[in-house]
């Protein structure tokens, strides 16, 4: 393997423009969910005649399904990902459009029959079902509780009480609170392994609320502890937590 240092000064100064991981291939590993979300969104996407897909990244997972509805739109807050969306799906037609969180979503109301999204930041349920037409349903795999959290922890020391977010029951209530009767909701763990401290970095850079405040710098001392465990035990393994979420309008108004 080679030495610390040009390990994480690679990871440093790679790419992060968009949502895909390739450039983690060989050097870390995520088991998938077993329902194949992208798959499932495929199959949906493939019937209907109207889709929003939210927090869309750079496009990468909608770009996969080979077929798109008639009205395809998609929503993103990162001005470097809606400029990778726009050049990855605008030659679909695909209406890419740049929002902020925690402001309504741009569309009428019963805009489209099928709304999706695959690991929101912060699902707004209220502005999901105004969007949604009248027996409209939703698709998202979500991220679950105390997801990566062996890593985190790593950086951060015991977190408890964030251990206990993302809870999908709770957000179950919150989507049937306000107008959506969740018809399935599935969970699974699925085991993550890091074989270099690059790949670390490169990720903390990456989803860049799992450290906060994460730097080279600030960090150092465990990034070299960590690089010793590595290299000692051949990788460093988390858990990330996953639940896919289907719904649909309530009423039929």
């Amino acid at each position: 393997m080679r030495g610390f240092d040009e390990l994480v000064g690679e990871a440093e100064s790679a790419d992060l423009t968009g949502w895909g991981f390739g450039w983690l291939e060989g050097r870390a590993t995520e088991e998938r969910p077993p329902w194949r979300y992208s798959r499932l969104l495929a199959d949906r996407l493939a019937v209907a005649e109207s889709a929003l897909d939210l927090d869309t990244g750079g496009g990468e997972v909608l770009a996969e399904a080979p077929v798109l509805p008639k009205r395809m739109a998609v929503t993103e807050e990162w001005p470097p990902n809606v400029a990778r969306a726009r050049e990855v799906l605008g030659p679909r037609g695909v209406e890419v459009v740049e929002t902020t969180l925690g402001e309504p979503l741009p569309f009428a109301d019963g805009s489209f029959e099928l709304v999706t999204s695959r690991h929101p930041v912060r699902p707004d349920w209220a502005e999901i079902r105004r969007v949604l037409a009248p027996s409209g349903h939703y698709l998202a795999q979500h991220v679950g509780p105390a997801s990566a959290f062996e890593l985190i922890e790593f950086f951060l020391g015991p977190l408890p009480r964030e251990r206990k977010g993302r809870d999908p029951r709770r957000e179950v209530a919150q989507a049937e609170a306000v107008g959506l009767t969740v018809t399935e909701l599935r969970t699974c763990r699925c085991r993550m392994e890091y074989f270099d401290v690059g790949a670390v970095v490169w990720i903390l850079r990456k989803c860049v609320w799992w450290v906060p405040d994460f730097s080279v710098d600030r960090y150092r001392d465990r990034l070299s502890e960590l690089d010793r465990l590595i290299r000692q035990r051949g990788s460093f393994v988390a858990h990330s937590s996953r639940h896919l979420v289907q719904a649909r309008r309530a009423d039929g108004g």
